[in-house]
């Protein structure tokens, strides 16, 4: 985080490189996550001293995360599907598409 970082940005910082770690990502992809979701929410509320036209006129981080894990723009992943019918044990789970996925797990 950088050293002019309110005491807001840093738990948000660590929020979310805990999240991050509990999907099973690195810690540097974590690292690297929180980063940019904080820098970006900076400059979205004018905290930071430069701000790229993408990071205060776009959509917000969590309502752009909350649209790509769920069922905006065309749902869940192949590989998301295919994980977790592998965690439930499905079978034939690797000769199904991405809508026999979404089928299969009752989606």
């Amino acid at each position: 985080m950088p050293r002019e970082s309110s005491p807001k940005r840093e738990r948000q910082y660590e929020h979310i490189k805990e999240s991050v770690l509990e999907r099973g990502e690195s810690e540097d992809v974590a690292e690297e996550i929180a980063a940019r979701t904080v820098n970006k929410e900076r400059a979205r509320h004018g905290e930071a001293r430069t701000a790229s036209r993408s990071s205060t006129h776009d959509i917000s981080s969590g309502r752009r995360g909350g649209l790509r894990s769920h069922e905006g723009a065309g749902g869940r992943t192949y590989d998301q599907l295919y994980n977790e019918a592998r965690h439930r044990n499905i079978k034939g789970r690797s000769k199904m598409n991405k809508r026999e996925l979404e089928h299969a797990l009752g989606r």
